[in-house]
């Protein structure tokens, strides 16, 4: 009984282990299946995929870097190759001479050349570059030690330093020094000093960028070092401008003398940037204006003289041939033809003698200048031409100088010296004259011809509401729209004006020249 128990449990172990049996062959069947599964769908593209994206990215990697190389090659190749320092060797002897005239300078220094003038000279330097290069060069200055002073503050090693009446003849006198700068650089170099002096540079660091800069004109470079020199003095910016002759306009002078009262410098020159923007565009539309006119002038002249010299006389042999009867308008053109064919440099000579006359007599005799001014605004369209433009700078400045501050009295005296038109700056002059007797400005602008009513009231306007500031401006704003409008009719109105003109003088032409041709065919026939 008790062996039977005992059996009775392993029989039924076997008997489980026969019923799992199948399920675990089941279960691994199934699992292996699941694994070679994965490994063909998943695990098997997955090392396809890495494997693929390990090459691309290599040749990826290699094709950038490829890439880069030619582009740096490129680079390389295409840029500006430095420039080798250059060495500057002198001989013995010119470097004794050198040192003999050194010699001679500092015992100059300690003497005579100590002392100051009160007006400004030239004075010639010979001086060595940190660099080891010897020029020399030209400065205006008072004294001999504060030309020197200057020089060894900018790292030169100075040799001679010279003045003498003859150099500030050459230099100052004759007006070699103190050119006039162009309107363009001179909007460039208000606008880079603004920048340069809000970005935390002083006056004088902002003056010696823009010296090295606005290199290429000597004389430009030479008052800038002069600035620079007079700044070092402790001189005011203004009075620095003031001493470079005609460099600087005068109306730049004087806003920038009361933006210094004011403490508004960086305001003030931003102000005249756009201010001298705005002028140059007036003065380009008045050029472009006059220039097309011209070039179709120019044309028309060419053509005609080409028919008259090289056309006419084929006709004119033909009639000589035939003795045809010439007459009339033919006969003039005939005439015309032969003079200018054979004594072109009697007409050239003359029409060069009038051009000359004209324009000497025009520069130095006033009262011909006022009487042409005055006849040029006389002519239809042109006079508009005119006026419009004379008001939008009048206008513009007394707006700028009323809105620095600048006292009435010397605003009419620089407003007087911008114009060169005759009329307008008798107009202001008689306007000083009223404020000097306790006039309104606005008197003077009264019932004149070269004045429009629109202007005059709107003067009246800003006198009597106490901003006349801002109403010249709206004046400036609203004549320089008129005169912008008018130029641009002007070009459509002339070219069929030309045209129409080309087409009649070319016109008679030809039929001066055919007409005696019907005479010559009733004869044959």
């Amino acid at each position: 009984m008790q062996e039977t128990l005992n059996e009775t449990p392993n029989q039924t172990n076997k008997i489980l282990d026969i019923i799992k049996t199948p399920f675990i062959i089941l279960y691994n069947i199934i699992a292996y299946a699941g694994v070679g599964i994965k490994a063909t769908f998943f695990d098997l593209w997955v090392n396809l995929y890495n494997s693929a994206s390990y090459q691309v990215d290599k040749t990826y990697r290699h094709t950038k870097q490829q890439f880069m190389d030619e582009e740096n090659k490129i680079y390389e190749m295409t840029r500006k190759k430095p420039k080798k320092e250059k060495v500057y060797k002198y001989s013995a002897r010119t470097l004794a001479k050198l040192e003999e005239e050194k010699k001679e300078l500092l015992l100059d220094l300690q003497n005579a050349g100590a002392t100051r003038s009160k007006v400004p000279h030239v004075y010639l330097y010979k001086a060595k570059e940190p660099s080891g290069r010897i020029v020399s060069g030209n400065m205006n200055g008072l004294s001999k030690l504060d030309i020197n002073s200057y020089l060894l503050n900018e790292g030169y090693e100075v040799y001679s330093i010279k003045t003498s009446p003859f150099i500030d003849f050459v230099y100052k006198d004759s007006g070699f020094f103190g050119k006039k700068m162009s309107t363009k650089d001179l909007i460039f170099w208000l606008t880079q000093l603004s920048t340069y002096v809000k970005a935390g540079l002083t006056l004088n660091e902002a003056i010696k960028v823009l010296t090295t800069q606005m290199k290429g004109n000597k004389a430009r470079t030479t008052a800038f070092k002069a600035i620079s020199y007079e700044l070092t003095l402790g001189e005011s910016f203004s009075s620095a401008l003031e001493k470079q002759g005609n460099m600087f306009p005068a109306l730049l002078i004087n806003m920038i003398k009361a933006a210094e009262a004011s403490g508004t410098l960086v305001e003030t020159l931003d102000d005249m940037s756009n201010y001298y923007t705005e002028i140059n565009e007036t003065r380009r539309q008045m050029v472009s204006a006059m220039t097309y006119p011209t070039i179709i002038t120019i044309f028309a002249i060419g053509v005609i003289v080409f028919i008259l010299i090289y056309v006419v006389p084929q006709f004119t042999e033909i009639y000589e041939t035939n003795d045809a009867e010439i007459t009339g308008l033919t006969k003039m053109v005939i005439d015309v033809s032969a003079f200018l064919k054979e004594d072109y440099l009697i007409l050239f000579g003359i029409t060069i003698g009038i051009i000359l006359t004209i324009v000497i007599l025009y520069k130095t005799v006033k009262a011909f200048k006022t009487y042409m001014q005055i006849i040029l605004m006389h002519i239809p369209v042109v006079k508009n031409v005119i006026i419009y433009n004379e008001l939008t700078i009048f206008s513009k400045t007394f707006a700028s100088l009323l809105r620095n501050n600048v006292f009435i009295t010397d605003s009419m005296d620089i407003l007087s010296r911008i114009t060169n038109n005759e009329i307008y700056r008798a107009i202001l002059y008689k306007t000083i004259n009223n404020i000097i007797k306790g006039d309104k400005i606005s008197e003077a602008f009264k019932d004149h011809w070269a004045i429009p009513d629109v202007a005059y009231y709107m003067i009246v306007t800003g006198e009597s509401t106490g901003d006349l500031a801002n109403m010249m401006q709206k004046v400036s704003d609203y004549y320089q729209l008129l005169h912008k409008n008018i130029v641009n009719n002007l070009k459509s109105f002339i070219e069929p004006i030309m045209i129409c003109f080309l087409a009649v003088i070319v016109g008679a032409i030809i039929i001066a020249v055919i007409v005696p041709m019907f005479g010559m065919y009733e004869q044959i026939t």
